[in-house]
């Protein structure tokens, strides 16, 4: 299992496109993939229950997978919420 933090890099937050857009990387692999606000954790490949975080610019999440491409996972969603902007 691999936990890593993340700080939201966006000027407005995660808004329903750029959620349903992670969402969409998060579902790529096969590994369980969840994101952590304080004591709150979210399947990263639920588009429901990612709308029913409020993700801040400049708040820090935590970004977990467990499974066999866990690695490949974090990363993917790491580079997905600090290049967001870019799509």
């Amino acid at each position: 299992m691999i936990k890593k933090p993340v700080k939201i890099q966006l000027s407005e937050g995660l808004d329903a496109r750029p959620i349903a857009l992670l969402v969409q990387e998060a579902s790529q692999y096969s590994s369980s993939v969840y994101i952590e606000v304080d004591q709150k954790q979210v399947n990263a490949k639920s588009i429901m229950g990612m709308m029913s975080l409020t993700l801040l610019p400049g708040e820090e999440i935590t970004v977990v997978a467990n499974g066999t491409d866990e690695k490949e996972a974090a990363a993917g969603i790491e580079r997905f919420l600090v290049n967001v902007k870019n799509r």
